[in-house]
């Protein structure tokens, strides 16, 4: 919705008002269409660069609006979510080196940022596709930009849905909860790509920017963690959709789409029905105050905002979305890519921005019409994929089957060069950017590869907060390098030089967790216990509540073949007295319950629902990690 000053739509008089400037819209784009009246010959690229802030600590720092305060520059904006700023760059010709002129003021505008983040309680710009170390407490309503076109947005969509949100998403892991308000989007941050097309090409490139998005995708892929779960390769896909899902139960018995999509069917006729289907499709939710009459002003040769149809097709996140503008009376359209994830550095998004410009410029004649060439659900069905398995994908690619890597190097990479050069690009910036995608390719490394290697060695010695964290600070370190993720080194734990923060048990606690029920066999206990290596057990009641723990100690003398045993039950051993601390207490009052007390292990609830446990060997590793 952009700055847009926005209200809910409420009463039937509000939406006939809207509706009518929103049909006026499309007559007046139909009459520009049918009068050539959109700027040709001429193509320029822009982009906006999503942000996290963080705070020392590399966790979301909610302090967008103090540091936008300072900064005192244009292209900074706010987002959604005060953890997040976005950046948007100025429009370059597509031509000799605007690849490296984008670089050059994203990077001047990135280090403008960090140097007031960092004068600011010591905060920090990160690019990531997830953050890390965002956890399900930063997601509440008031972390939401206190505008309010965010908040009406969120009001709106909560009213029509009914109910709270929910978020199943799975991958390696499962993902399962409940969520109040929009914020869960506001942990997706991208690199959003505007590239100017003419109104005589726009069919063909819009079908095409669909067709190609799974194959690139697979490569540009930097978000494989959601709240320490790793899901899809790009779980932002599957997240931004769930997110603002509005779809309740009678809008999925009418095969409702939801407002996150990749899209229906081809474009075969006219480029408007793109918007004319959004109409048909999603009722408007927001509208505004609009002071032209769209149609009238077409007529008189001045080129209109299109208000309304503007602010609709913002309530709608195509992953290619077709898009309208006007500057200086000089109306244009553009396709913006919004598949593309923030990071893995700044190398890494520009030289996503050449493959993808590459290829849609370098689009073969043969591949017009397209929908005679290619089935629709092929196309939305390699984008699914690649979102799932990055650069693992197989791809069904105009009627073969074809590996990812194989499909880019031997068709994609050769094709975007081709249509950069057609372009005026010049050689050695082509070359160099293509470069760091074959490194991807060699090196078998995208910036969720990277993450997931790491995040798994992590994990055998650390917790996952203190996995998330450091994960988060290399990602900082390297990106302010600005070293392209195929030449990250691993992390090393022994050299890491984080600075800890032991000061709370959830950093700390263990969350992977196994119990037994009250009334199960002592030996079902002993016997878990040994094969996961744990040396305490919680015991839960029919109704999923902890009522004791059972230590290894206990059981580890018991004769399991004799008869008084063997039927022995974990309530009839069990201790009863033990001791239960919430997520947020401090790392110094667990230590002293361990030390001044004759439990070894100390059982986390968050709202009376077991989370995590910290036992004496928690505390031994934590002590000598502290001492080293």
């Amino acid at each position: 919705m952009g700055s847009q000053s926005v209200t809910a739509i409420k009463t039937q008089k509000d939406r006939k008002k809207f509706v009518r400037h929103l049909l006026n819209d499309i007559e007046a784009f139909e009459l520009m269409l049918q009068n050539n009246l959109f700027e040709a010959g001429i193509t320029r690229v822009g982009a906006e660069q999503e942000i996290c802030i963080v705070d020392k600590d590399y966790r979301p720092s909610v302090n967008a609006l103090k540091i936008l305060e300072k900064i005192k520059d244009d292209h900074y904006t706010t987002e959604l979510a005060l953890f997040n700023l976005e950046i948007n760059l100025d429009p370059f010709e597509l031509k000799d080196n605007c690849f490296s002129k984008i670089e050059k003021q994203l990077t001047k505008l990135l280090d403008k940022g960090y140097k007031v983040a960092e004068a600011t309680e010591n905060n920090k710009l990160i690019l990531a596709g997830i953050l890390p170390t965002i956890r399900q407490k930063d997601l509440i309503f008031k972390n939401v930009t206190p505008f309010k076109r965010y908040k009406t947005l969120n009001n709106v969509i909560k009213k029509i849905r009914g109910n709270d949100f929910k978020l199943h998403i799975q991958g390696v892991n499962e993902l399962i909860l409940k969520h109040k308000s929009i914020l869960f989007e506001a942990c997706n941050t991208s690199f959003q790509v505007h590239l100017q097309i003419s109104p005589e090409e726009a069919i063909d490139k819009y079908n095409w920017s669909q067709a190609i998005a799974g194959p690139l995708l697979s490569i540009m892929t930097n978000s494989p963690l959601l709240l320490g779960k790793e899901l899809w390769s790009e779980t932002r896909i599957a997240l931004f959709q769930q997110s603002i899902d509005l779809r309740n139960v009678s809008h999925f018995s009418r095969e409702q789409k939801p407002r996150v999509s990749f899209g229906t069917d081809w474009v075969k006729n006219s480029i408007l029905e793109l918007f004319t289907d959004d109409i048909a499709r999603y009722p408007p939710i927001v509208s505004s105050e609009f002071d032209e009459d769209s149609l009238q002003t077409v007529k008189e040769r001045i080129m209109p905002k299109l208000k309304a149809l503007n602010l609709h097709n913002g309530t709608l996140y195509k992953w290619n979305r077709l898009c309208y503008g006007v500057h200086k009376n000089i109306a244009h359209l553009r396709i913006e890519n919004r598949y593309i994830p923030s990071g893995p550095s700044i190398k890494d998004e520009i030289a996503n921005t050449l493959l993808w410009v590459g290829v849609m410029q370098g689009m073969p004649k043969q591949y017009e019409k397209i929908w005679r060439k290619m089935p629709f659900y092929d196309a939305k069905g390699n984008f699914i994929n690649a979102a799932r398995t990055g650069i693992n994908t197989y791809f069904s690619w105009f009627g073969k089957g074809i590996s990812a890597k194989k499909l880019l190097e031997n068709i994609l990479i050769p094709m975007a060069k081709e249509g950069l050069l057609k372009s005026n690009i010049d050689e050695d910036e082509i070359d160099y950017y293509l470069e760091i995608i074959q490194k991807r390719i060699d090196k078998s490394t995208t910036g969720s590869k990277w993450i997931i290697r790491n995040k798994r060695q992590l994990k055998k010695e650390v917790s996952i907060y203190e996995t998330n964290v450091i994960l988060t600070e290399h990602m900082y370190k390297n990106q302010r390098l600005n070293i392209p993720i195929a030449e990250w080194q691993p992390i090393n734990m022994h050299k890491n030089d984080i600075s800890k923060k032991y000061d709370k048990v959830y950093k700390i606690m263990s969350t992977a967790l196994f119990v037994v029920h009250e009334n199960d066999l002592l030996q079902l206990a002993h016997n878990i216990m040994l094969w996961k290596n744990i040396n305490h057990i919680p015991v839960v009641d029919k109704f999923n509540r902890v009522v004791g723990v059972i230590e290894k100690k206990q059981l580890d003398n018991l004769d399991f073949t004799s008869k008084n045993i063997k039927n022995k039950v974990a309530k009839n051993i069990m201790t009863k007295n033990y001791d239960t601390v919430a997520p947020e207490t401090s790392y110094q009052k667990v230590k002293k319950l361990i030390q001044d007390t004759e439990n070894t292990a100390v059982i986390v609830l968050s709202n009376n629902k077991l989370v995590g446990i910290f036992t004496k060997s928690d505390l031994e590793r934590i002590e000598k990690i502290k001492n080293s």
